[in-house]
C-alpha cells in the first residue's frame, strides 16, 4: 500500500509530507483548493508525463516521492528484482522535473527509465477518475480479472501448460522440416562433404599431437644434419678430400724425417710434438666413434616428417574449406552425417513429430475448452453480482455483460482460446459496448466502483485511487457509493477525492485540502482532521459557506456520533 507521499515545489505546494494508513482515506476541500494538484503529483510519481508547468513559480525543480509497502511476494517485487533494482522493506519511487521540462526517475535511489517506473507503479496503484480509468477499463485485463474472480486457477494453469507443450512440439516439427528441406537442397554437396571428411577421418586432439610430432621430427632432422656435417668434417667419405686425420698423419710423417737415416738411434727433437699429434689422432678417432654412434641412434627418416606434415596440412585445409577449426572437424563430420541420415529417416521422423504436434494441439484444445466453460460459468456469476450493485449507484437501467468470445486459431495463446470483454449498456434499447465508450464519466466511475466491489478479492493492486467517483450524485446514491468504497477498503487501501459528505463520513482517515495565503502568494496545504474537525468539514460540505447547527447535527448523524 501507499504509506507516504512527499511533494516539493509542485504548483501551489511548496512542501508537503503526507502519511497514509490502511482502509479508506477521504480527501475533501472546496473547489480550486488543490485536490487535483495532489492527484497530479501522485500521477507524476507513478510515471505520468512530466510538464514544466508543474514546477512552482520561482523554484528550479519539482519533486515527488511516494513510498509503498507491498506484501511479500507481490508481483512488483519480482518485476523489480528481475530488473536489478535493489529491494528493501519499502519501494520508494521518486520523480524530479526541472523547470525546463526535463525529468528523471528513481526507484529505491536507483536511477530508472520512466517506462520501468510506470510498469512498477501499475502493479502498485490503480486510478479510477473522471475520464481517466486505468485497469478495469482496459479489455486486455478482463480475462485475468474474470479468471481471478472465478477461482479456477488450476484450469487456467493447465491451459497455459498445454499451450506451451503444443508450442514446443510445433517448434520441433518446424525445425525438423526446415533441416530436412535444407538437407535436400544441399544433398549432393552434403554427400561429397561426408565422403571427403570420412576419408580424412579427423580425430579429436589430432592437430595438437601432429604439431608436436612435427616439431619433434624437425628438431631430430636438424640434429642429424649437424652430426652428419661434423662427421663429414672429421672423416670425409671422399678419399680425395683431406680430412683432419690425414692431416695429422701427414704431420707425423713429416716430423719423423727430422731423424737422420744414418743415425736411427738419435733423439728426435720433435718428439713432444709427435706425442701431441698421436694424442690428437686418438681424440679425433674417439670423436668420430661418438658421432657415428649418435648418427646411428638418431631417427632421421624424412618420410616420417613428410607424412606428419601432409596429414596436418590436410586437416587444416579441410578446416579452412568448411569455415571451421581442426578441433571442430570431428563434430562437423558427425553433424553432416546426421543431416545426411535425416534424408533417409526424415519421413518417419516428420510423421512422428506431426503426430506429437497433433496430440499436443488436441490436448490444448481440450484444456482451453475447459477454461472456456469455466469462464462462461464465472461470467454469469459476475454479471449477476455486478448487476446487483448497480441500482443503488443510480445505474438501475444499466445492463452489465461479460462477453466470452472464441478466438480464431491463429490467436490462441497461453491465456486460452477465447477473449473476455466487459460490456455496458446504460440505457434501454442501447447495444452493449466497451465500458469507456458507452458510459459517461460519472457513470463509468460508479460502474468501476461496482466492479471493484465484486472483483477486489481477485486483484493484486494494493492501492486504489478514486477521483470524484460520486460526481453528480447525492443522497442515497452518494451513501451507496460511500458504503461500497468502505467495503472495498476492507480488503485494499482506498484513497478517494470527494465532494459528498456521505462518502467523506465513511473514511477511516480524513484529509482536508485548503488554499491559504502565505508569503503574498496562494499555497495549498493539507490537514489531517480529528473527529471535531471532521464534523465541521462535513457540516460545511452539507451546508455550504455558512455552517449551521442543523448541518452539524446532520454531520453527527453521518459520522454516527449523534447523541
Amino acid at each position: 500500500m501507499l504509506t507516504a507521499l512527499s511533494i516539493r515545489d509542485v504548483v501551489l505546494i511548496e512542501r508537503l509530507d503526507l502519511a497514509f494508513g490502511t482502509g479508506l482515506t477521504v480527501l475533501t476541500g472546496e473547489t480550486g483548493a488543490g485536490k487535483s494538484i495532489l492527484l497530479d503529483s501522485l500521477g507524476l510519481a507513478l510515471g505520468a508525463r512530466a510538464d514544466a508547468g508543474l514546477v512552482r513559480a520561482g523554484a528550479e525543480q519539482a519533486s515527488v516521492t511516494a513510498c509503498f509497502a507491498p506484501p511479500p511476494g507481490h508481483p512488483a517485487l519480482e518485476m523489480l528484482a528481475e530488473q536489478g533494482v535493489a529491494l528493501e522493506d519499502e519501494i520508494v519511487v521518486r520523480r524530479v522535473v526541472s523547470k525546463d521540462g526535463r525529468s528523471r526517475a528513481a526507484i529505491n535511489d536507483q536511477p530508472v527509465g520512466v517506462a520501468l517506473l510506470r510498469r512498477a507503479a501499475s502493479l502498485l496503484v490503480e486510478v479510477q477518475g473522471q475520464g481517466d480509468q486505468i485497469g478495469l477499463a482496459d479489455p486486455a485485463a478482463h480475462a485475468a480479472l474474470l479468471d481471478a474472480y472465478g477461482g479456477y486457477a488450476p484450469v487456467r494453469s493447465a491451459a497455459g501448460a498445454a499451450w506451451r507443450a503444443w508450442r514446443d512440439a510445433s517448434a520441433r516439427l518446424l525445425d525438423a522440416k526446415t533441416a530436412i528441406a535444407e538437407a535436400q537442397r544441399e544433398e549432393d554437396w552434403l554427400r561429397h562433404a561426408v565422403e571427403e571428411l570420412s576419408a580424412l577421418a579427423p580425430v579429436e586432439g589430432e592437430e595438437d599431437r601432429l604439431a608436436a610430432e612435427r616439431q619433434r621430427l624437425q628438431q631430430g632432422e636438424r640434429r642429424a644434419e649437424a652430426i652428419a656435417s661434423a662427421l663429414s668434417d672429421i672423416a670425409p667419405k671422399d678419399r680425395r678430400s683431406a680430412g683432419p686425420a690425414a692431416s695429422l698423419r701427414n704431420a707425423s710423417r713429416a716430423l719423423q724425417k727430422l731423424v737422420p737415416t744414418n743415425q736411427p738411434d738419435a733423439d728426435n727433437p720433435a718428439a713432444p710434438a709427435l706425442a701431441a699429434l698421436e694424442r690428437a689422432e686418438e681424440a679425433l678417432a674417439e670423436a668420430e666413434t661418438l658421432l657415428s654412434r649418435l648418427a646411428d641412434e638418431a631417427d632421421t627418416d624424412p618420410r616420417l616428417l613428410e607424412q606428419a606434415e601432409e596429414r596436418l596440412f590436410a586437416l587444416r585445409a579441410a578446416a579452412r574449406k568448411h569455415g571451421t577449426t581442426v578441433v571442430e572437424l570431428p563434430a562437423l563430420l558427425t553433424g553432416l552425417r546426421g543431416r545426411l541420415a535425416a534424408l533417409d529417416t526424415g519421413a518417419a521422423e516428420i510423421a512422428a513429430l506431426e503426430d506429437a504436434a497433433t496430440a499436443a494441439r488436441t490436448a490444448y484444445a481440450a484444456a482451453a475448452g475447459a477454461l472456456t466453460v469455466a469462464r462462461q460459468v464465472a461470467a454469469k456469476r459476475l454479471q449477476t453480482a455486478v448487476t446487483g450493485e448497480l441500482p443503488p449507484l443510480r445505474l438501475d437501467k444499466a445492463r452489465f455483460m461479460v462477453e466470452v468470445s472464441a478466438l480464431e486459431e491463429a490467436r490462441w495463446g497461453v491465456a486460452g482460446a477465447d477473449t473476455v470483454r466487459f460490456l455496458i449498456a446504460t440505457n434501454p434499447g442501447q447495444a452493449p459496448g466497451a465500458l469507456d465508450k458507452i458510459a459517461s464519466g460519472g457513470e463509468l466511475s460508479r460502474l468501476m466502483l461496482a466492479l471493484k466491489v465484486v472483483l477486489v478479492s481477485g486483484g493484486s493492486v494494493p492501492t486504489l485511487v478514486f477521483d470524484e467517483v460520486d460526481s453528480g450524485v447525492g443522497g442515497a446514491t452518494a451513501a451507496a457509493v460511500g458504503d461500497r468504497l468502505a467495503r472495498v477498503a476492507d480488503q485494499v487501501q482506498v484513497l478517494v477525492v470527494t465532494h459528498s459528505p456521505q462518502v467523506a463520513a465513511r473514511g477511516a482517515a480524513h484529509l482536508q485540502v485548503a488554499k491559504v495565503a502565505a508569503k503574498n502568494r496562494a499555497e495549498t496545504r493539507v490537514l489531517s482532521l480529528d473527529l471535531p474537525a471532521r464534523r465541521e468539514e462535513i457540516a460545511r460540505m452539507l451546508a455550504g459557506e455558512r455552517v449551521t447547527e442543523a448541518a452539524r447535527a446532520a454531520a453527527d448523524s453521518l459520522l454516527g456520533t449523534a447523541a
